[in-house]
Formats: structure tokens, sequence, C-alpha cells
């Protein structure tokens, strides 16, 4: 289902150089003239969000955070450069994102694409933004091996390798977990990997891991999952889902008495919320806060409770600093050709954005700090 096209004129640069140094962007309204407008370029920009289904609440998230960064732009000086947004809903289905990705290409002719956001839609539709060169850019996809799709295609996370190795060493160290158990989504692409990763990590680690539990996404009920893993006296528990399932988890942990750490991935407020006192002591491994300093992320914070009347989560941050990124790569491209925005997306290094120093690995995997977080008093703090 295509949303409403968004027409933006930006300095990318000015804009760009504003944020960087942690300024709030004014808005500027200056008329747009004949001559302007004859002389300016466009580039089409896509977004693949999932605005319907089972994951339709954290694309809502992601659509405000994009909301923002384009409301920050289109209020920017005029340009020679003018950006077209298109939102179209990939419904967080690798079918959906497919659907999207291909409408986007061939009718709306769109140079790059933000999205999509979950693992299995984004190896659905990469390869179509890979076979086109388009650009592509998922915001949150984190399984291994989707950027090796080829050279047109990044996204913002690490890899599952990188952010778990650190996330160990860092609870290991002090959590100090011998035999583990772990539960996990066996339908959802990010999840399998979630765990054979976790499991590998263990392994070389010297840490003995349960044959692991599994549900499927939808599942609502994981009480014969957790008894059994309660039975084998785990030291922790490790757990990889989509962020509808991790509430129900929590509880029912809660509900069976089960004490011992549960570590799960990518927790946000949203889940906190909705898990209650359950969610307490969780911890997770994560790479943004809204307390964090880093450059510009006092003003989103902000800027976004501003425009929605509650704090942005870290699907909202994420969703933000990509447009940035993509924006930064289109800045130095100085082209609106997809090949030379990919090759300066490629180029990107230590980039001041919301998250911190951001760059990409030579596969196109974003590179920044992730940390551990643990839920103390209903939020999330860092884990010392």
């Amino acid at each position: 289902m295509k949303l409403k096209s968004f027409v933006f004129i930006v300095a990318i640069a000015t804009l760009i150089v504003g944020v960087s140094a942690c300024e709030r962007v004014s808005p500027i309204v200056q008329p747009t003239t004949p001559d302007t407008q004859d002389k300016r370029q466009e580039i089409s920009v896509g977004i693949v969000l999932p605005l319907t289904g089972h994951v339709a609440p954290t694309g809502q998230l992601m659509k405000r955070g994009f909301a923002l960064a384009i409301d920050e732009i289109n209020t920017a000086d005029v340009s020679k450069v003018g950006l077209k947004f298109i939102f179209e809903d990939g419904m967080g289905t690798p079918e959906g994102a497919v659907k999207a990705f291909n409408k986007l290409i061939h009718t709306e002719k769109v140079t790059a694409i933000l999205g999509p956001s979950t693992s299995s839609a984004t190896q659905a539709a990469f390869p179509i933004a890979q076979e086109n060169e388009i650009v592509a850019l998922s915001p949150t996809a984190g399984a291994s091996g989707l950027t090796e799709i080829g050279d047109f295609v990044f996204r913002l996370p690490g890899t599952t390798q990188v952010a778990i190795a650190t996330g160990i060493k860092a609870t290991q160290a002090k959590l100090g977990y011998q035999q583990v158990a772990t539960l996990y989504d066996d339908a959802d692409l990010f999840s399998t990997d979630q765990d054979r990763t976790l499991r590998a990590v263990f392994a070389a680690n010297g840490i003995e891991a349960f044959t692991p539990e599994t549900f499927q996404t939808g599942d609502t009920d994981f009480l014969s999952q957790l008894t059994r893993i309660k039975a084998l006296n785990p030291d922790a528990i490790f757990v990889s889902a989509l962020p509808p399932e991790k509430p129900g988890i929590l509880i029912q942990a809660h509900r069976l008495g089960i004490t011992v750490p549960i570590i799960i991935s990518s927790l946000t407020d949203l889940e906190i919320e909705a898990a209650g006192p359950a969610a307490e002591g969780a911890i997770t491994f994560i790479s943004w806060l809204t307390t964090d300093d880093t450059p510009g992320n006092h003003a989103f914070v902000q800027n976004y409770s501003e425009m929605f009347g509650e704090e942005p989560n870290g699907f909202a941050a994420v969703s933000y600093a990509s447009v940035y990124i993509l924006a930064a790569a289109i800045t130095n491209a100085h082209s609106t050709d997809s090949t030379a925005i990919r090759d300066a997306l490629a180029d990107i290094r230590d980039f001041d954005t919301i998250l911190g120093k951001f760059s990409f690995n030579a596969n196109g995997d974003g590179v920044y700090d992730q940390k551990a977080l643990i839920v103390k008093d209903g939020v999330l703090q860092p884990f010392e």
C-alpha cells in the first residue's frame, strides 16, 4: 500500500553540518521560483516499512524517526538537490518487501531505498536492489550475510557476530555464567541466526549451552518451553525474538518464578512497558539510549518528544540516523547516479550521528559502538 509521497528540497550539506554540531534545525521558509525549480536535480528515495502486519508497531515507530529527519531536511535551505521520499508498506514479510521494492524500482524509478526492517524481508528484497543496481540501506536488519548479497546493499546494524561477542564478553565477566539455555523464534531469520551465533560464541568461550528451545512468530504461549528451561537450572537464559513476542516471554518467565538473568535481543522501551515488572533485570545488547551524549542526540530526543508527545526508542533512532547517513552519501557523491551514491556510502567513515561515530566496513555493515544495558526501575540503564 503506497502512503503519502513527500517532496523535500534540501540543503543537505548545510543540514548535516548543523546536526553534527548538535544544533537544532530551524525552519526556513523560502519560495520556489520557476528558475530554481528548473535547475534543481531530484532524487527519489523509497522507504519500505512494516506499516501493517505482525511487526507494524515497530514500523510505526520507525516511520516517526524517518518523519522527523525528513521534516528537518524539509525545513533547511533550498539547494539544487531535491529528495522525493516515497513510503511503501512492506508488511514485515519477504513477499511484502519484494512487492514494495519492485514497485519502487520499476514504477517509481527510485535511486535508493531505505529498508526493509526485518532480516527475513531484507534477505528477500536486497537481491532485487542489487540486480537493478539501486542502493538499499536497511536501518535494522541484523542477520549475518545480508550485505554479502552485493555491493549496492548496506545495513546500519553491525554483524551479529560482533554484537554478540561484545555483549557476552561484557556480561559473562560480571555474571559468571557457565551453563546457559537459549530460546528462539525458528521461523524468523534474525532470531535463528542470532541463536546460531550465540552458540558459536558460547563454544569458543567454554560456556555450555543446553539444547535450544524454539517457538514460531506469532506464538503467545511459551510456558512449556520456559518450564523445560527452568528444570535445567541454567545460569542465564538467552532469548532471540521479534518485538511482539518479547513481552510475553518475559511475563511468562516471571510467572514461573524464573530468577536467573534473561538476556534478550534488542529490547526497547516499548517491550519493557508492555512486560511491566517482569522486565526488571532483563539484559540486552543495543546501540543507543536517549541519554547518550552523541552528536545531535539531545536535539533529536527533544524534537521527537515535541513532535510525538513521547521519547523516541531505538527503532526511531536508527531510522532517523539512516536518513542523515544516506543524505551524507548523496552530498558526497555530487551526483544523482546510484553507482556514485553507492561509492560515497561505502566511503563513509567516522560520520557524526546520534548513534555516535559511524562507518561502514568493507562489506557494507555498520560499525559503531554497542553496549550492554539492563532494566532497572523500569528503564534501560548501562550494565555495569
